[in-house]
């Protein structure tokens, strides 16, 4: 089976193939099949704004779409940013910029778990939508570390590691991630539908 995948970076369009390819699925690109699309993210849980785009793209091109959403979910702040991580400080706002408003709020907060949620979406046809989710549970750190990743990632420590995001290696943070999870969770769906072969 052929699914385009709905993002435009190439490490997550990567991971996505590397996953689902076990399961006999050939991931497409936009660029495969020159399609360029913008989806408005305002559903109000992950699941919506992941729905939502793998729909739309699906629409755009006729084939089976993935298409995923995530983000940071911190409990002492409520469960915020969540579906606001990317544009926590404002549009156009940079990583930076967001995990340091992050901070600022969380200065002085004792407890300061975390995860990341990563929910996605494969829409085989307007009536067929598949969803699984995936979580990485860490703890929000109090000044950033690590040069490497994107996003919260260098105020984001791994317990089990006993590093952040930015410190781990792209193999160690691919193993463990939120998008690996729920991409692995969707594997045993379509494997357990006889849509895919594990």
């Amino acid at each position: 089976m052929k699914v385009l995948a709905a993002t435009k970076n190439r490490g997550k369009l990567g991971e996505i193939a590397q996953i689902l390819g076990t399961s006999g699925i050939t991931v497409v690109s936009p660029r495969d099949v020159g399609i360029d699309l913008d989806v408005s993210e305002d559903g109000l849980t992950f699941e919506e704004n992941a729905v939502a785009k793998a729909l739309a793209w699906h629409r755009a091109s006729g084939l089976p779409c993935l298409a995923d959403d995530s983000g940071l979910c911190v409990d002492a702040l409520g469960g915020r940013p969540g579906v606001h991580s990317a544009r926590f400080a404002g549009v156009g706002a940079g990583d930076r910029e967001n995990y340091e408003l992050l901070l600022g709020l969380m200065e002085g907060v004792r407890t300061r778990s975390a995860r990341f949620v990563c929910v996605v979406a494969l829409a085989l046809s307007e009536d067929t939508v598949i969803t699984a989710q995936g979580q990485c549970e860490g703890v929000i750190l109090t000044a950033p570390v690590g040069a490497g990743g994107f996003g919260y990632d260098p105020v984001f420590l791994d317990p089990a590691s006993g590093k952040t995001f930015a410190q781990l290696s792209d193999e160690e943070k691919n193993a463990i991630s939120h998008r690996k999870r729920a991409l692995a969770a969707l594997q045993e769906k379509l494997s357990g539908m006889g849509i895919a072969g594990s």
